[in-house]
């Protein structure tokens, strides 16, 4: 009689927050699934459960409150992990029956924690998987993780106390995992760290041996080589420093996607000085209509903040002056909230919380309208767009270069019954509203 052998553990995982987050999900999946474990999509068939949690805001560690509640009520057996697990005490408070917490980029401590909780059988039946790296995106873009933690120390933030400072990644090492993801299918290569401009800069922007050169350890240098790969090149969180300027040719040769993700925060003065940031807006309009001039279809997204301590109804004026100045292609804003450790908590002239509610209306009313006028001026154009789903009937949803997924617009396709997820055509642009595009396939 054929013995039957007992199947692996499964784990079932729920990834909050940032991409950032979703390549520290995708590290620990792919260890547990090296070491034999099975995945499973709900939290019924799981023998324990991860939840990687957020804890930027206070808005988003209740949502990871809530969805740690959820697990348990659903499995009961739960670890967390993730940029929360620096608050276990908080955790265990609400949940005490919690197996175990950690906190960011503990990949060994959550992985021992799961091995504890859910042993691998000695003589379990473990399937052959393909090499390579488990994902949570599609199959056709992939995040890029190029470093971790920051050097900057902004008033309303603690992601450095969360993952403290700046710490690159070799430029070889990235490069060899951005050839395994194409090889696997990636068509688009999302770059993504807490600050992108500063990468190498703990490295002393040094060198490394790559295809029988070297390659250094540098945001321009590291993007010229990504763009050499053939895939679609996608920066974010790109602070403004001046050798960011060294980039827009490299978009303007078609190296990398005319596409840069700047965190402003503000415009006026006081306000940036109050946040900790730089205080040259003046410098950056001119920088980004030298931009524009050497890249004309460069599309620069960003985000705001309203409400911050110590704005005034001036300073307010002035951020909406800048952006109809600016013109910025995609536009998103949080009203201010204090985050426990953060040094803007301290600061005086507290905004009433109406006051950001009007503030942000009127903000999001003004950018708005910009994105709407962008993307009108497009109709009659043809761009190049990644599908990004194939409805069956005919119809089909994708990105155009200006367009990352889940933050910014979409391009909505007709008579695309031909196309299947991945591919990058040609779109003749038909209509347009405040946030996306419509179009049909060109026809050659």
């Amino acid at each position: 009689m054929a013995t039957t052998l007992p199947s692996p553990p499964k784990v079932g995982m729920v990834s909050l927050g940032c991409p950032k987050a979703l390549v520290d999900s995708e590290r620990i999946l792919t260890k547990l699934r090296g070491d034999g474990y099975a995945m499973s999509p709900d939290y019924a068939g799981a023998d324990v459960v991860l939840v990687n949690t957020c804890g930027f805001l206070d808005s988003a560690k209740e949502e990871s409150l809530a969805a740690i509640g959820e697990a348990i009520a659903e499995n009961g057996r739960v670890i967390v992990t993730g940029c929360m697990g620096k608050e276990a005490e908080v955790i265990r408070a609400r949940f005490p029956d919690v197996l175990a917490v950690t906190g960011p980029q503990q990949y060994e401590q959550v992985v021992g924690a799961v091995h504890d909780a859910a042993p691998m059988p000695a003589n379990a039946f473990l399937n052959l998987v393909p090499e390579g790296g488990l994902k949570l995106t599609p199959r056709h873009y992939s995040y890029l993780k190029i470093s971790e933690g920051c050097n900057h120390r902004c008033a309303f933030c603690i992601i450095p106390s969360l993952r403290g400072d700046l710490a690159s990644r070799r430029p070889d090492a990235i490069l060899r995992e951005a050839e395994k993801l194409i090889a696997a299918g990636t068509k688009e290569l999302l770059v993504i760290s807490q600050d992108t401009s500063a990468y190498g800069l703990d490295l002393k922007h040094a060198s490394w041996p790559w295809k029988g050169s070297e390659v250094r350890a540098h945001m321009t240098d590291l993007a010229r080589e990504l763009g050499k790969l053939g895939a679609w090149v996608r920066l974010h969180y790109v602070y403004p420093y001046p050798y960011v300027d060294r980039i827009i040719p490299l978009m303007a040769e078609g190296l990398i996607l005319p596409y840069l993700d700047i965190p402003f925060q503000h415009a006026s003065p006081t306000v940036l000085k109050a946040m900790k940031r730089p205080a040259n807006e003046a410098k950056v309009l001119e920088r980004i209509r030298g931009w524009r001039e050497i890249c004309p279809d460069i599309a620069i997204r960003s985000t705001f903040i309203v409400g911050f301590p110590g704005e005034t109804d001036a300073d307010f004026e002035y951020l909406l002056e800048w952006l109809e100045e600016a013109q910025l292609d995609r536009v998103g804003a949080f009203r201010f909230e204090p985050v426990a450790g953060a040094t803007a908590n301290d600061l005086p002239g507290a905004v009433p919380e109406e006051v950001k509610e009007e503030r942000y209306a009127r903000f999001m009313e003004k950018t708005a309208a910009i994105s709407a006028a962008k993307l009108a001026a497009k109709v009659g154009r043809t761009l190049d767009v990644i599908v990004d789903l194939v409805d069956h009937e005919g119809g089909a949803t994708g990105r155009s270069q200006a367009d990352a997924p889940e933050i910014d617009g979409e391009v909505h396709l007709r008579d695309a019954g031909c196309l299947k997820q991945g591919d990058i055509v040609p779109v003749l642009i038909e209509d347009a509203d405040e946030h996306d595009l419509f179009g049909v396939p060109a026809t050659a």
